[in-house]
């Protein structure tokens, strides 16, 4: 079996230890933390492993939530040949080369070659399309796993033909169940190592975790690497030839943890499914007037670098959208926060961003000038395009006199209350209504002025139908 998977059994006297991250990587389901949903006993993915009978996946999820230990898994369950690639790694070359190889060995046997492409998210379209003839003949097997969306990253003929498992980032209370497992495991783990840590300080390292085991267990291994052995004042204990301390504890408080820590760097990838993840969020939480929500995620794109003045061409966005002229003051404030940014930049920046997302979450809401324009836009794309009605069009030469431009124009202002009986659109579209304003905050006050002056424009057609009798 062909694998980038290290052996457990291989001596490793002469080689540093490997991070304890690898070393405590689960080896079957029962020591596998998480994901219960798909790995549970009787669940479909399980079954299918635990029996051998496997078909082209596609394991989606963030980084540290089991996507290689899955594939391990699966590589010391089945009978098939396994091969595994890393798209960062792997060529065109050596994806044909195994593709011959799993085709010769499906004809000669009838053994069936399974593959693993790690980030398969980073090979191009030439690359995926390596395998597609291979996985259409039962070849081979495939087992893709990416942190990014397969919809975007993978082909859609090969992603027609696996199965998407979604893997989610671990809770808390799993990160910390594999930070103890650490601690207590002596042949793998810390347990050859006495170390003293609160229940706090634990919670901190699986908090910060974010959802990754990994992060979690580098983490720990960290701390404990640079934590004191014992009491200061007392010698220092002696240790065994292999390097594991015999005596003294290793205590770690939850001040040293947060040293370790220092900065928290956010799980964010600007140009990835993340970043409209987060902004989605964000858009969403405004229109919802939930100024807490809204203020959250406005944080976590902030915090994780996000561009600034991104977030600031969205609030803009937002204020005319879903605010509109419910409060016209909505769309002044959105883009003083974008010239704020622009001028005094980050992180100053980041009070104007939440000034302005806490006004537009709290704003008074309406979409009429959004559905005003697409309707609008609508007719200017299917209509046909007729040409300016003579009365709005001007007159600066003679010629354009004689074809009389702009005769029956009437001029507002010399008119009484400031509105003529004239009408602005095209003949074919007479009479059509494109913005609707809302019965509510400042649209309510324009709704009222566009019912009087309909009143006033109506009145003076009966007047002018009179007089004409």
């Amino acid at each position: 079996m062909d694998s980038l998977f290290p052996d457990d059994d291989a001596p490793r006297s002469s080689a540093a230890p490997a991070p304890l991250a690898e070393r405590m990587r689960p080896r079957a389901f029962d020591e596998f933390v998480g994901q219960e949903e798909l790995l549970a006993p009787g669940k479909p993915l399980r079954e299918a492993i635990e029996r051998d009978l496997l078909q082209s996946i596609i394991l989606w999820g963030p980084p540290g939530t089991g996507k290689t230990t899955l594939a391990r898994i699966i590589a010391d369950t089945t009978k098939a040949r396994f091969v595994s690639f890393s798209a960062v790694l792997a060529g065109i070359k050596e994806i044909r080369e195994v593709m011959g190889e799993a085709e010769r060995m499906r004809r000669a046997t009838g053994r069936r070659t399974i593959v693993f492409i790690d980030e398969i998210h980073r090979f191009n379209k030439a690359q995926q399309d390596a395998f597609l003839p291979r996985v259409e003949a039962g070849d081979i097997v495939l087992i893709g796993a990416t942190t990014e969306n397969p919809s975007f990253e993978v082909n859609a003929a090969l992603l027609s033909r696996s199965k998407v498992f979604v893997l989610r980032g671990l809770t808390v209370e799993e990160s910390a169940t594999i930070l103890k497992r650490a601690l207590a495991d002596p042949d793998r783990g810390l347990g050859a190592t006495r170390v003293d840590i609160d229940e706090d300080s634990l919670r901190a390292i699986a908090q910060y975790a974010n959802g990754d085991a990994r992060v979690a267990l580098n983490l720990l291994e960290l701390s404990v690497a640079a934590a004191p052995v014992g009491d200061a004042a007392k010698p220092a204990p002696e240790a065994s030839a292999d390097g594991i301390l015999d005596a003294g504890i290793r205590r770690i408080d939850l001040a040293r943890v947060q040293e370790t820590i220092q900065r928290r760097a956010l799980l964010y990838d600007k140009s990835g499914e993340e970043h409209y993840n987060l902004i989605s969020a964000l858009h969403k939480s405004m229109r919802n007037s939930d100024p807490d929500a809204a203020i959250y995620w406005l944080a976590r794109m902030v915090e994780a670098g996000e561009d600034p003045l991104y977030i600031a061409r969205r609030l803009v966005r937002f204020a005319s959208e879903d605010v509109g002229n419910a409060d016209p003051q909505a769309l002044t404030v959105a883009v003083a926060a974008k010239d704020a940014v622009h001028f005094i930049g980050m992180p100053e920046g980041n009070t104007a961003l939440a000034q302005a997302t806490i006004y537009l979450a709290t704003a008074p809401k309406s979409n009429a000038v959004y559905e005003a324009y697409n309707q609008a836009a609508e007719d200017a794309h299917h209509d046909v395009a007729e040409p300016v009605p003579l009365h709005l069009r001007n007159a600066p030469t003679r010629l354009m006199k004689e074809l009389e431009y702009g005769k029956g124009y009437r001029y507002a202002h010399t008119e009484a209350d400031a509105v003529a009986d004239m009408s602005c659109l095209p003949p074919a579209l007479e009479g059509r209504k494109y913005y609707d304003p809302k019965e509510r905050a400042f649209e309510k006050e324009i709704k009222r002025r566009l019912d009087g002056w309909a009143e006033i424009k109506k009145k003076r057609r009966e007047d002018n139908g009179q007089h004409g009798r």
